[in-house]
């Protein structure tokens, strides 16, 4: 099984962020403090815009703002969220809005956390690198949970019944494909395969004398 490290995760600098808001000089001063970082950066001027290059580009954060026209940034959130595509992708709202009810309804939204106007460099440099930390760290999670449960498919399937041919002695998988005996099971397991010839059939065997 591939090694991972998941005690550290360190290097996120080229991770994707989705910047959404209606106003490109706000837009323009969170390139500047973004770019500098490495990250590749995508925007978005609506929430509808917003929803197709989540879709399309699958970044790993997306920076939100609340206010926007015809939808703002708690719907769009939401309609993210609704979607499996693009649900598993941490939401940071970007608003101007400091009362508590705001705050609530964009946890409830499914934002994960949220940066205040105007913007400190600091603060958001600091916020987007602990969240895409996060989710490279989920994502790292994901695909060792997956390798195990393969892993243990394998192990499912040597403890079974496996399904031999009488006459060559091969091996039919799940899928109905059949392979040398040897080269299924080292496939599946750490066994290693030696050769020798067994007392039964060397009795049988005409060697000429020579042992």
């Amino acid at each position: 099984m591939e090694q991972h490290n998941t005690n550290v995760v360190e290097n996120v600098s080229n991770s994707k962020v989705l910047v959404v808001d209606d106003n490109t000089a706000n837009i323009d001063v969170m390139l500047t403090f973004l770019e500098m970082e490495g990250y590749e950066i995508s925007i978005a001027t609506s929430g509808e815009m917003a929803l197709h290059v989540a879709r399309h580009d699958q970044p790993d954060l997306i920076l939100l703002d609340v206010m926007m026209p015809n939808m703002d940034g708690f719907e769009t959130c939401r309609i993210l969220k609704g979607d499996p595509k693009t649900e598993p992708i941490p939401i940071i709202f970007v608003t101007a809005k400091k009362e508590t009810a705001d705050i609530v309804q964009g946890f409830q939204s499914g934002g994960v956390d949220y940066i205040s106007k105007p913007y400190r460099q600091e603060e958001v440099l600091s916020m987007v690198k602990t969240h895409l930390q996060l989710r490279q760290l989920i994502k790292t999670q994901e695909q060792l949970i997956d390798e195990l449960n393969r892993a243990l498919d394998e192990v499912k399937t040597l403890k079974g019944i496996l399904p031999i041919c009488s006459y060559c002695k091969k091996i039919r998988d799940k899928e109905g494909q059949w392979h040398q005996m040897e080269k299924f099971i080292s496939d599946r397991s750490d066994s290693q395969f030696s050769h020798g010839i067994c007392g039964d059939c060397f009795a049988t065997l005409d060697l000429g004398g020579k042992f």
